[in-house]
């Protein structure tokens, strides 16, 4: 009897563009493609009506205006049907008076689940791990964090992410460990040699050559 070979699945990569998909949401039916233009945070959670998520999503709707701001769209998702996203969004308003204006993937095929390698069966072989994938305006990957089942997410540092990977596009640059806009940035270390002899000359602060920082 041949041993069942385990499939391996392409995990999306930084770098690259987000897998294409259209499924149902609490919003209607939706295609990745409808949020080109924008960048997009597409996060998994666990289950609906469980503590932590449901923390989660009430840390996400309050941080969702400054993502607008930013120019930046939310999409939750589970492997729950869209009856118990609806429910489960009512009673979290109930409750607690926080509305979810976002819209939640309902994936019981787990059809988008595994496009996005967002199922880790060393934590569940049947929930979605949480994850966070930042997906800027040209619908490529920025960014992906995941989180074990018991942890959940920091909501600043997501906003954090965002404004780093908006002000080095826009500037060329790039940003320091604990970087918070306002900070000194990091200028792109010069690949000459030439060009290391005069970049302390060029006004930047710097620790050496390969080291050097500026306010934007």
């Amino acid at each position: 009897m041949e041993e069942e070979k385990e499939q391996v699945i392409s995990l999306p990569r930084l770098g690259e563009p987000a897998p294409a998909f259209e499924a149902v949401t609490t919003h209607g039916v939706l295609k990745l493609e409808d949020f080109k233009g924008s960048w997009l945070i597409i996060f998994s959670h666990p289950a609906d009506f469980t503590p932590v998520c449901t923390t989660e999503f009430m840390a996400f709707a309050e941080i969702y205006p400054e993502l607008q701001k930013r120019g930046t769209e939310l999409l939750g998702l589970s492997v729950d049907s869209v009856s118990s996203h609806i429910a489960w969004v009512r009673n979290v308003k109930e409750k607690t008076g926080v509305d979810i204006p976002f819209p939640i993937i309902a994936d019981l095929n787990k059809e988008v689940s595994m496009l996005f390698g967002m199922i880790h069966p060393g934590q569940s072989k049947t929930e979605t791990v949480r994850t966070v994938f930042i997906i800027d305006d040209k619908q490529i990957i920025r960014t992906i964090l995941y989180y074990p089942l018991t942890t959940g997410r920091n909501m600043d540092e997501i906003l954090r992410i965002i404004d780093a990977l908006q002000t080095t596009d826009k500037n060329g640059v790039a940003t320091p460990a604990n970087w918070r806009p306002g900070d000194k940035v990091v200028v792109p270390p010069p690949n000459t040699q030439e060009g290391a002899e005069e970049r302390t000359k060029q006004g930047y602060e710097c620790v050496d050559w390969y080291l050097c920082t500026k306010k934007l």
